[in-house]
């Protein structure tokens, strides 16, 4: 049970102008960079973590939280209005939003995706406060036997998931271990793959290491896909159409509550299992609503029961991610991946200890997403007619100034140039990844995960020497290398289906 002083500091220490402010911020930065084709959410999360290190730490969370809140609201409207996602998470928005907005009701549309993404994302926050600490408290009782063997079932499970090929998966996450392990061996404290360089031995920076992945591999691959276009669409003429084409009634949107309530779970459901991500869930729920629709071919019309089944699955994921980060300290999806820097660099270490060291710390930040969801719905309907002209702004703005925004976060997380240097040679071996189908996913939860097993690893040796036999005595740890060597033998021998329009794979 947790002590009413801690629910009452948690609201307090949220509650604050400085702390309201910076929620606003961040979802309305998050539209914004999710309603511009060529950016990304992921992008905006890389560059924005070096800006939080002189922020407090409830702060740095609740920006970056409400950041990729907004992405994912803003990600629908480039989808809706140019048929291209703004976000990848909003890829199966495309099927019916797109058609809805080109029979005159593009506002209509918009704001179907705006309200049910917000229905998706509160649900999840609100399922994610409820099983979070329970989940805390079992896995406090694991002991670095059972760590191993869960990160063990995790790697596997991420690798397996993600991307075209398991192959692929298990190469990108072994990539990821071999970059991790520069640096300090945990054992003896000797440097490992540092060639003398003395910025190499407190390793290399997942912050720098993940703007160059993430973000200007991002940049250089939507530079080269906008020189293979000829000729980018226009946006549809968001005054077109009568009141009726622009406003959504409480009676249109309870008439597809059976399909947001059925989303809300399998997003829930899909966010909560790491490496799977929005956009399996939006394309899932897509399907899922399809298949038991009694007029299946109404989809992709201009139906909005499909843009109530992507956007509210789609946005059920952003709260569900962080369960297995909070519970387990396995970050669920790129994004999780990526907030866990924020934890670093305020020196907290994702996990279970959190809800018993950092109880008042962990209900401040539930607070603030549930906070950032209706900031989310009002900055929503305030900003939607002015992100429907940002679709269109022009490459020439859009690209240097990332590469901009770039340089100066690497230098920032790494102190100096060598954080440049890192990033752009992380940046190539991102592109190169991404053009041969191996998994970034894949790549960037291994390089966090590295130290942990390894740690693990550590430990189990020195508790069970060469006396494998007393491994027999942790029932949790063998049945979880069984789910381990289950999912490798169920996965190479049936097809697994693909995350259509997925970009970081």
């Amino acid at each position: 049970m947790v002590d009413v002083s801690v629910i009452t500091g948690a609201i307090a220490d949220v509650l604050t102008v400085t702390n309201l402010l910076y929620i606003l911020a961040g979802v309305t930065i998050g539209q914004l960079i999710g309603a511009t084709p060529g950016l990304s959410i992921v992008m905006a999360l890389a560059i924005a973590i070096p800006l939080t290190y002189v922020l407090d730490t409830l702060t740095a969370l609740a920006f970056l939280i409400s950041v990729n809140k907004g992405g994912t609201v803003g990600g629908a409207v480039p989808a809706i209005l140019l048929r291209v996602p703004g976000t990848p998470e909003s890829a199966a928005t495309t099927l019916d939003g797109y058609p809805m907005a080109q029979k005159g009701q593009p506002i209509k549309a918009m704001k179907y995706g705006l309200y049910y993404s917000v229905f998706g994302d509160l649900s999840s926050d609100l399922i994610l406060i409820l099983v979070s600490a329970p989940l805390a408290i079992i896995a406090l009782r694991m002991g670095p036997i059972e760590i191993l063997a869960l990160m063990t079932l995790a790697l596997t499970v991420i690798s397996a998931l993600v991307g075209s090929s398991m192959v692929k998966g298990l190469t990108a996450a072994a990539l990821g271990f071999l970059l991790a392990s520069v640096g300090s061996d945990p054992g003896t404290g000797t440097p490992r793959f540092t060639f003398g360089i003395i910025e190499l031995y407190d390793g290399i920076s997942l912050t720098a290491l993940s703007i160059g992945m993430l973000a200007m591999s991002e940049v250089m691959f939507s530079i080269i896909a906008a020189r293979r276009d000829a000729a980018p669409m226009a946006a549809l003429d968001i005054r077109a159409g009568s009141r009726e084409d622009r406003t959504v009634t409480f009676r249109e949107l309870m008439a597809n509550k059976y399909v947001a309530i059925r989303a809300m779970l399998i997003g829930t459901a899909i966010g909560a299992i790491p490496g799977l991500g929005s956009t399996t869930a939006g394309f899932l729920s897509y399907s899922i609503t399809k298949q038991m629709a009694r007029d299946p071919g109404a989809f992709g019309t201009g139906d909005p029961r499909g843009i109530a089944a992507s956007e509210t699955a789609n946005s059920a994921v952003v709260g569900a991610n962080l369960i297995p980060l909070l519970t387990l300290g396995i970050p669920g999806n790129i994004a999780a991946a990526l907030i866990v820097s924020a934890f670093l660099v305020h020196g907290l270490q994702p996990g279970p200890l959190l809800f018993e060291n950092q109880a008042q710390l962990v209900y401040g930040m539930f607070f603030a997403m549930l906070i950032a969801n209706f900031f989310n719905l009002a900055v929503g309907q305030v900003g939607m007619r002015f992100w429907a002209y940002i679709v269109s702004a022009p490459a020439s703005i859009i690209y240097p100034g990332a590469v901009l925004f770039c340089m100066t976060g690497s230098y920032a997380a790494a102190g100096g140039f060598f954080g440049i240097y890192v990033m752009i040679a992380t940046a190539l071996l991102g592109y190169l990844m991404r053009s041969l189908g191996y998994s970034i996913v894949a790549f960037i939860v291994a390089f966090f995960l590295e130290p942990m097993l390894e740690r693990s690893f550590v430990q189990t040796q020195l508790l069970i020497g060469s006396d494998y036999w007393l491994l027999l005595h942790h029932p949790i740890a063998i049945a979880l290398w069984g789910m381990t060597l289950v999912t490798i033998f169920y996965l190479c021998f049936v097809k697994r289906p693909s995350a259509e329009g997925a970009t970081y794979v």
